[in-house]
């Protein structure tokens, strides 16, 4: 069992040549990133899309996470767009039949869960679906989700930022010096953030879908 991040960016006709560009090289960096850190390989396909391959199924929210803030804290001064850079996600996690080197030939249950959910994704929202076999497990995240997205639809960059940087580890301490900033600073984007309830989120996650894999459901 194996999970499938599929996603793309959310208006992405909107934006000039040179914003989309800006976009594609810190997705490419941050899949270089999340290559080293997680084993998983992203593959960006019809210019604005991208897929990979999540082995440790318990994991793809966390790499989900750090993929959607790396986008939502670049500064796009662009007026045709509502927010921030923003991504739609899905998180499709089941069998898998054909696993060919390259990412866009394999083939299997978790590729056509997490395909035809982002391309059933339409609108502002929502930015963010899982689905499985088990339509229960499906309910419950997805509900999670739906009040993810309304927290973060009302970051600002700065708060995008700091999540960011909690996620991959660093300390308020080392946030603030990296940023420039007090940590008393940080402190507060944080709890703007809802760091506290994200963290729990993501804990949720691990331990329900570890559990779901591993029953080979």
């Amino acid at each position: 069992m194996i999970a499938v991040i599929t996603g793309d960016i959310i208006d992405s006709t909107k934006y000039s040549s040179e914003e989309l560009a800006l976009l594609l090289n810190v997705l490419h960096q941050e899949f270089n990133s999340i290559k080293d850190s997680y084993n998983v390989e992203f593959k960006i396909f019809r210019g604005d899309s991208f897929q990979g391959i999540v082995k440790d199924t318990s994991k793809a929210l966390d790499i989900v996470l750090l993929i959607k803030t790396a986008i939502n804290k670049i500064t796009v001064q662009n007026n045709k767009i509502n927010g921030l850079p923003d991504l739609r996600i899905a998180i499709g996690i089941g069998e898998v039949d054909l696993l060919r080197p390259s990412i866009l030939e394999s083939n299997g249950e978790a590729f056509q869960f997490s395909g035809r959910t982002l391309d059933a994704m339409k609108g502002d929202y929502p930015r963010l679906l899982l689905k499985t076999s088990d339509e229960n497990l499906n309910d419950e995240f997805n509900v999670h989700f739906g009040l993810f997205d309304s927290i973060s639809s009302k970051w600002s960059t700065a708060s995008a930022e700091v999540v960011y940087y909690l996620h991959k580890g660093f300390k308020e301490r080392e946030i603030a010096e990296k940023l420039g900033i007090n940590q008393s600073a940080v402190n507060h984007r944080k709890k703007v953030a809802n760091w506290d309830s994200i963290s729990l989120l993501l804990e949720r996650y691990r331990a329900v879908i570890n559990t779901f894999a591993n029953n080979g459901n």
